[in-house]
């Protein structure tokens, strides 16, 4: 186990595809499908052993937090050490709902279907808050509609 806040910048770019891997345990190869490198957030639960794996990979990585991610501090790395302000999060509700317990959400695009769904146990776009969690007051920017019914908020 680390057990400490690291980071390695084994690649620099623009533009990373950013993934949230909390005990390091995701496998990737150099290529990746796209342009942009990888560049992985975990815990300080990760072990010597796969960030040795992900700089074998020529993989940036961020450890941040004790037993799980510290979004904040890995965003203030981001920024401070790779140059990144603004991120896309294209997460499920876990994930999105870290970022906005963090306060790290200003910003919410939404493209909504002419459907529902409404299984019971199926995700939600913001999950895993707390029962304490006050709900976040949005001002609406801007909505387009499109001829199949959709619309983006």
């Amino acid at each position: 186990m680390l057990g400490k806040t690291d980071f390695a910048k084994n690649a620099t770019a623009d533009s990373y595809n950013i993934v949230v891997d909390t005990k390091g345990t995701l496998q990737w190869g150099k290529e990746n499908g796209n342009n942009f490198p990888h560049l992985i957030i975990t815990s300080e639960q990760v072990t010597k052993d796969y960030l040795d794996y992900l700089n074998s990979q020529n993989i940036s990585w961020i450890a941040a937090g004790k037993n799980q991610i510290d979004l904040a501090k890995a965003m203030e790395i981001l920024s401070n050490e790779f140059n990144i302000d603004r991120l896309a999060i294209v997460g499920g509700g876990k994930i999105n709902g870290g970022f906005l317990e963090a306060g790290l959400v200003d910003e919410i695009s939404i493209l909504i279907g002419a459907g529902v769904d409404g299984r019971t146990g199926q995700p939600s776009l913001f999950d895993n808050r707390t029962e304490s969690s006050r709900p976040i007051a949005l001002q609406l920017k801007d909505v387009e509609s499109y001829e199949d019914g959709a619309v983006w908020l």
